[in-house]
């Protein structure tokens, strides 16, 4: 198996797949890295496919989309180059220039479901073996949402318990608190003869 096939198997899908108008899509240029395609031919194979491709399947991204991905992006770690061409389509997605995914060429995402069309449009051995990787990737993300969920709601439920039993410990400490007070001493008696009125 070549080094570059190698590779793609070992990492991680997960940080590459957003979350963006409600959907976990993953972009373009990652999902063309994977099926071992340029990012000019996945997007043509989409473009001639588009009705194969409703909105919540794939959408191409608005310019304050593509914003705020850009900002996320300058500050992760570059990621691995291209295996096709050896360049990064990451690189040039963030810098950006006329020729390079600007204005223009905003990218495109995917959900879960474009990414397996994709795969059926390309008919590459390759993309149909990544499909499955992609799809396991959306699966590991979901099972790792609703596992969160389920840590977050026992620890609301731990969180509740937690703030009644201060409650009683507090009702406790108030009602043991004169309790723990040292007793006034009682009045001595005087040592002496006393005078009587």
């Amino acid at each position: 198996m070549p080094a570059g096939k190698g590779r793609i198997v070992e990492e991680s899908l997960e940080p590459q797949i957003f979350t963006i108008r409600g959907h976990r899509v993953i972009l373009d240029a990652d999902l063309a890295r994977l099926y071992g395609v340029t990012t000019k031919r996945l997007n043509e194979a989409t473009k001639r496919n588009r009705q194969r491709f409703p909105d919540d399947f794939a959408f191409q991204l608005t310019l304050s989309e593509l914003i705020a991905l850009r900002s996320q992006f300058a500050t992760l770690n570059p990621q691995p180059s291209d295996s096709i061409s050896g360049k990064s389509n990451w690189s040039q997605f963030a810098t950006s220039s006329s020729r390079h995914r600007g204005a223009a060429y905003r990218p495109w995402a995917f959900t879960e479901h474009g990414a397996l069309m994709v795969a059926n449009i390309l008919r590459s051995g390759r993309a149909v073996q990544m499909s499955i990787y992609v799809i396991r990737a959306f699966v590991r993300l979901r099972e790792q949402i609703a596992a969160n969920e389920a840590i977050l709601k026992r620890l609301a439920e731990i969180d509740k318990t937690l703030l009644r039993h201060d409650a009683s410990l507090r009702d406790i400490y108030r009602k043991l608190l004169p309790l723990l007070q040292p007793r006034p001493e009682p009045p001595k008696r005087r040592i002496g003869f006393i005078s009587g009125d």
